[in-house]
């Protein structure tokens, strides 16, 4: 049975989480690298200024713990918008590396927008993971990992036309998403996962797998 049919045990929750997280941090790892061709030591001050953006809106939540986003309150609605947040943030950095692509020519652009478009399953997946489990419905989660999306369209367009003021900011972007993500793992999904799941081991090696068939992923998009 799908698990959007029933309450899953603070067990699955942390599996859920697990998941979740390695889909995150493999995505981050292949933003970094398409960023590094581009710019080193942009994509590295990227990174920072996405962890320190996490670490401000943790801060920010957590003097605001009457918050309530998609029916959660306390440290699930903390989680749903810092998740949201991030992969938000990521979109926009997709959206401009799209508008950037095209650019470089018709093939590239299409090339890079059916592999983000494939990337955007199991982005939405792990928004998923992340809400359904809390008392999200599947529908409303569904409406949440469309709306991390919206920044693709609305600034691929404005990239193209624009490509040459953009190029120089796609680094810092495709860093900054990094950051964000890889920090909101570490800080927020791991540690949840770790707790909830029972243990260290099972937890690590289900975000490791989840992890390795996004780079998987990647690797056959790259191939093919």
């Amino acid at each position: 049975m799908p698990f959007w049919f029933y309450r899953p045990t603070r067990r699955w929750l942390g599996y859920g989480n697990a998941v979740a997280g390695g889909l995150m941090l493999a995505a981050s790892g292949g933003l970094i690298v398409e960023g590094w061709a581009v710019g080193p030591a942009e994509v590295g001050g990227g990174v920072l200024l996405g962890a320190l953006f996490i670490t401000a809106s943790r801060h920010w939540l957590n003097d605001h713990d009457q918050l309530v986003v998609a029916g959660l309150r306390g440290a699930d609605a903390r989680k749903a918008i810092l998740l949201v947040g991030a992969m938000t943030v990521h979109s926009a950095a997709e959206g401009i590396g799209v508008g950037v692509s095209f650019g470089g020519g018709a093939d590239l652009g299409i090339f890079i927008s059916l592999a983000i478009a494939v990337h955007n399953i199991p982005e939405g997946l792990a928004i998923s993971l992340v809400l359904v489990p809390r008392g999200v419905s599947a529908l409303r989660a569904a409406g949440w990992s469309v709306f991390s999306s919206l920044p693709q369209p609305l600034l691929a367009v404005p990239a193209f036309a624009f490509v040459l003021a953009f190029r120089p900011v796609l680094p810092w972007g495709l860093g900054f998403a990094a950051g964000a993500m890889i920090w909101m793992v570490a800080t927020e999904l791991v540690p949840d996962a770790v707790r909830e799941s029972g243990g260290r081991i099972p937890a690590l090696a289900t975000a490791v797998l989840s992890a390795g068939v996004m780079v998987l992923l990647q690797l056959f998009l790259k191939t093919s």
